[in-house]
């Protein structure tokens, strides 16, 4: 069996960091509060785009422009068939309406 080169082991290394990182990264916060990582499954369909509106409709400022038009949009999109584009707006319009955003 032939042993690659020391220059070949690197792209290996890197991925493994990166790896590392990126777990650390993501579930790192729940463990540190001596939990397990909550998983969280979303997909772009009707019913992830009504969580988010009633995500939206807890945030003191979802009745403000610009994220109302932004979230009716978002809302319009989802019921027209684009549940894609209606998450990305209804994500948009809680951004704005979040305090000191």
């Amino acid at each position: 069996m032939r042993t690659p080169p020391p220059g070949d082991q690197a792209p290996a290394i890197l991925v493994n960091m990166r790896d590392l990182v990126f777990v650390l990264l993501i579930a790192g916060p729940a463990l540190a509060d001596g939990g397990e990582p909550v998983a969280r499954v979303t997909t772009d369909s009707r019913e992830y785009c009504t969580e988010l509106a009633e995500r939206l409709a807890t945030l003191p400022a979802s009745r403000a422009e610009p994220a109302r038009s932004i979230a009716e949009e978002g809302l319009r999109l989802c019921e027209t068939g684009y549940p894609r584009l209606g998450v990305a707006k209804l994500r948009r319009a809680i951004r704005v309406a979040r305090p000191g955003e």
